[in-house]
C-alpha cells in the first residue's frame, strides 16, 4: 500500500487546525490522472474550508487544496491528453495539499512556457476564476473600464494583468499605499487606498461620471450598493466572495435605471466538462500571454507542506499575490 503525506483538518478552526497526516495514495478513475505534486496553491476557499464554512462538494477529497503543479504519475482509463512524466498544472475540487493528487484530464493544462513549477501551482484557481467571470460571463472588452477589489490578492493581481492585457482601463482597491503601488506596478491605472478614500468618489471623478463597465468583487456587504453607485450604464457586477457578508439590503432602482447586471458564481462545484471549456479558452488566449511575459502569476512566498498552518497565517496577514506549499526539493 503506497502512502503519502497530506494535510488534514481533524476539527475546524484557525490555521493551527491544519495538521500533517498520512493517507493512502489515490488511484485515478476514468478520465483522471494521478499527479505527483510539486507545489499547491493556497487560496481563500482553503481557509474557509479549514474554518468549517466551505465543505467540499460531494465526491471531492476532504483534503484542502484547489490547484497544483506536478508531473503525471499515472493515467486513468480513457485518458488521451497526457502521458506519464509530463509537467502539468491542474484545477481540483480538493486534495491539493498532498504529495499526490487526482485531477480530471479536462481540468489539467500543460505548465505554461517560462514558468517554474512553483509559479505554475499559482495559476489555475485564479486564472480560471478571472477568465470565466470577467471575460466569458461579463464580456470585458478593449476600451472597457474595469474595477477589482482586493487588488493585491491572488485574484486581484491576476485580474489586473489580464484586464490590462486585453485593453481595459483598470481600477483597483487595496488597504495601503504600498499595496496600491504594487497594484499600479502590475498595470492598474489607478488603485484607491480604501482606508483613506471613497472609491466611489474617486472613480466617478476619474471617469468623468461614466463609471465602471465590469466590477469583480470579493468583499460584499456594503460594497454591493457602492458598486452599483459607481457602475456605468449596462454595467456588470460579479460577486465571487463575501468577506463582509452576503446578506444585504439594497435599492434595486439603480439596477433598473442603469440596466445593470448583478451576478455571481462559484467554480468548485462545476462539472469537469464546464471547467474543461474554460481550460481550452485559457490555453488558446492566455497561455501565449504567460509564455511571452505579458501576464505572470505574482508570487508572495512559499512554505513546506508540513508548515501549512504558517501558510494560512500568512494568507490572513499582509501579502501580495499567491502563497504556495511545496512538497520537497526532490520534485524536479
Amino acid at each position: 500500500m503506497a502512502m503519502m503525506r497530506v494535510i488534514e483538518i481533524p476539527e475546524p478552526g484557525g490555521p493551527e487546525a491544519l495538521v500533517i497526516g498520512q493517507r493512502e495514495r489515490p488511484e485515478p478513475g476514468e478520465g483522471e490522472i494521478l499527479i505527483k505534486v510539486h507545489a499547491a496553491g493556497v487560496n481563500r476557499p482553503d481557509a474557509m474550508q479549514r474554518a468549517g464554512n466551505y465543505p467540499p462538494p460531494p465526491g471531492a477529497s476532504d483534503i484542502p487544496g484547489l490547484e497544483v503543479s506536478g508531473t503525471v504519475e499515472a493515467l486513468g482509463e480513457g485518458v488521451t491528453r497526457y502521458e506519464p512524466g509530463e509537467k502539468v498544472c491542474a484545477l481540483l475540487s480538493g486534495g491539493g495539499y498532498a504529495e499526490y493528487a487526482v485531477a480530471h484530464e479536462l481540468c489539467t493544462l500543460p505548465v505554461p512556457d517560462g514558468l517554474t513549477m512553483e509559479e505554475a501551482a499559482a495559476v489555475p484557481e485564479t486564472f480560471f476564476t478571472v477568465w470565466t467571470n470577467v471575460f466569458e460571463r461579463s464580456d470585458l472588452a478593449e476600451g472597457s473600464t474595469f474595477l477589482v477589489h482586493g487588488g493585491t490578492s491572488g485574484i486581484g493581481t491576476t485580474a489586473i494583468q489580464l484586464a490590462k492585457a486585453f485593453g481595459a482601463t483598470v481600477y483597483a482597491t487595496a488597504g495601503s499605499d504600498a499595496k496600491c503601488s504594487a497594484a499600479e506596478a502590475l498595470g492598474a491605472d489607478r488603485c484607491i487606498n480604501y482606508r483613506e478614500a471613497d472609491f466611489v468618489e474617486v472613480i466617478r471623478e476619474a471617469t468623468g461620471g461614466k463609471g465602471i463597465d465590469v466590477t469583480l468583487d470579493m468583499v460584499g456587504g456594503d460594497y454591493i450598493a457602492r458598486n452599483m453607485k459607481v457602475a456605468a450604464k449596462h454595467g456588470r457586477i460579479i460577486n465571487i466572495a463575501f468577506q463582509k457578508g452576503a446578506k444585504v439590503e439594497i435599492n434595486m432602482l439603480p439596477v433598473m435605471l442603469k440596466r445593470l447586471t448583478l451576478t455571481g458564481s462559484t467554480l468548485r462545484i462545476r462539472s469537469p466538462e464546464e471547467k474543461g471549456r474554460i481550460a481550452e479558452s485559457l490555453l488558446r488566449y492566455v497561455w501565449p500571454m504567460i509564455a511571452d511575459g505579458r501576464v505572470r502569476p505574482v508570487m508572495d512566498r512559499s512554505f513546506a507542506l508540513e508548515n501549512a498552518a504558517d501558510s494560512h497565517a500568512a494568507l490572513d496577514a499582509d501579502h501580495v499575490g499567491k502563497i504556495i506549499l511545496t512538497m520537497g526539493l526532490d520534485r524536479e
